[in-house]
C-alpha cells in the first residue's frame, strides 16, 4: 500500500506544470544539478520526501529548549497540511506563493501542503521581496515579517498571508490591518510541524487548529497534545493565558522573564507598552545587578540619543528600565527573530571592555 505522503495531488502544479511523483524526483535531480542555492534545496528536500524512509530529520528551533535535530514523521507532516487546509479553507487549484528557505520547517511544509492539497504552486528565491516582480493574484503565501514590510504595496495580490518565524511589530501590524488581504500570525514549531494556532492581525488570542488540544503547566507556560503531528505532548518556554478549550493569549517567553528585586518581569509585556514611543527596534532585558539581582534594561537600535522620560509614562514604577543601550544594528536569526541574549553579551563586553 502506497503511503499517504508518496501520493501527489492530481491538481497540483509546480511552476504551472501538472507534475506527478517521478516528475517532481525528475526535476529534483535537475534542480540539484543545475539549479540556483534555493532551487538546490528544494531538489533535496523533494527526494528526500520521496525516499523509502517514512521520516525526516530537521532542526528545531528552540522553543521547547536548546535546538537540536529530531526526526519528524512525514505521516505528521501531512496531517499538519490538511490541517492548514481545513483551517484556512484552501482547495485544490489554489495559488500558492513558495518564498521561505526549505531548509526550516515552515519552507518544507509549504511544498507539503502543495503536494497533500493540489494547490498550484509557484517558486521564488527567498530573500526579503518576494513579490517585487510579481503579477499574479495568490490565495495563500506564507513570509517573516521583514518579508511582509518589504511586500506592503503588493499584497493586495495575496488573498491569505500567514506571518510566522518572528513576531510582527506594532507598526507593521497597524500598516497591515488596513489591507484587503487576510493575515494571520501563526504560533508553532518544529515539533508539531509548523503550526498549530493562528490568528487574525489586529486581534489577541490564538485560535488552535483541529485535532490539537492545550494547557499550561505550573510555569503557566503553553503544554501542547497535538497527537496527530507529535508522539509526545509537547511542554514549551511560551507563558501563555488559556482563554477557553480552543483560544490563548501568548505573554511572553519564560527563558526572558526577568527577576528584578523579587519582582518578576515579562519584557514583552513591557515592550508592548513602549511600543507606539520608540519608532526604532528595541527590546527589554535583564543583566546582572548586585543589589536587584537582575536590573532592567532597555536596548535601541540605531544611532545614540536622549530617551525623554515621558516614554516611560504608562509603565509601572517596576517596569520601568534602569538604564539604556543603543546597538546600530540587532543581531537576528534568519526568520528576522532578534538575538537578545547575544546582543546583552555583546554589550556587557563592550561596556567592561
Amino acid at each position: 500500500m502506497t503511503a499517504a505522503y508518496q501520493k501527489v495531488h492530481p491538481l497540483f502544479k509546480l511552476n504551472g506544470f501538472h507534475l506527478d511523483r517521478d516528475d517532481l524526483c525528475r526535476v529534483a535531480y535537475s534542480f540539484i544539478k543545475e539549479g540556483d542555492p534555493y532551487e538546490q534545496a528544494i531538489g533535496s528536500f523533494i527526494l528526500d520526501w520521496f525516499d523509502a524512509k517514512p521520516y525526516l530529520e530537521v532542526s528545531t528551533s528552540g522553543t521547547t529548549g536548546a535546538p537540536k535535530l529530531i526526526q519528524v514523521q512525514k505521516s505528521a507532516m501531512v496531517q499538519s497540511a490538511l490541517a492548514t487546509g481545513a483551517y484556512f479553507d484552501l482547495s485544490p487549484g489554489n495559488k500558492a506563493l513558495h518564498c521561505l528557505p526549505t531548509q526550516y520547517i515552515a519552507g518544507k511544509m509549504m511544498l507539503v501542503r502543495s503536494f497533500i492539497l493540489g494547490l498550484d504552486l509557484d517558486l521564488v528565491a527567498p530573500n526579503s521581496t518576494p513579490l517585487a516582480k510579481n503579477t499574479t493574484t495568490y490565495h495563500f503565501v506564507a513570509m517573516v515579517p521583514l518579508q511582509v514590510q518589504n511586500s506592503i504595496d503588493s499584497l493586495g495580490k495575496v488573498k491569505k498571508l500567514i506571518v510566522g518565524g518572528a513576531k510582527m511589530n506594532q507598526e507593521l501590524e497597524s500598516l497591515v490591518a488596513e489591507l484587503p488581504t487576510q493575515i494571520f500570525e501563526t504560533y508553532g514549531m518544529t515539533e508539531t510541524v509548523s503550526h498549530i494556532a493562528a490568528k487574525r492581525v489586529g486581534t489577541t488570542p490564538f485560535s488552535i487548529l483541529p485535532n490539537v488540544t492545550i494547557s499550561q503547566d505550573q510555569r503557566g507556560c503553553l503544554v501542547i497534545n497535538a497527537p496527530l503531528v507529535s508522539s509526545e505532548v509537547l511542554i514549551t518556554n511560551d507563558l501563555v493565558e488559556i482563554i477557553n478549550e480552543k483560544e490563548f493569549i501568548l505573554l511572553g517567553r519564560a527563558d526572558n522573564i526577568i527577576n528584578s528585586g523579587g519582582i518578576k518581569l515579562i519584557p514583552e509585556q513591557i515592550e508592548t507598552k513602549l511600543a507606539s514611543k520608540i519608532k526604532e527596534r528595541f527590546f527589554v532585558a535583564g543583566i546582572s545587578d548586585a543589589t536587584l539581582g537582575e536590573k532592567l534594561v532597555l536596548v535601541i537600535e540605531g544611532e545614540a540619543r536622549e530617551i525623554s522620560l515621558n516614554v516611560f509614562e504608562t509603565l509601572s514604577t517596576y517596569e520601568k528600565p534602569k538604564d539604556y543601550f543603543f546597538v546600530p544594528q540587532f543581531l537576528e536569526t534568519e526568520s528576522g527573530k532578534i538575538k537578545r541574549k547575544e546582543i546583552i553579551t555583546q554589550i556587557l563586553h563592550n561596556t567592561t571592555a
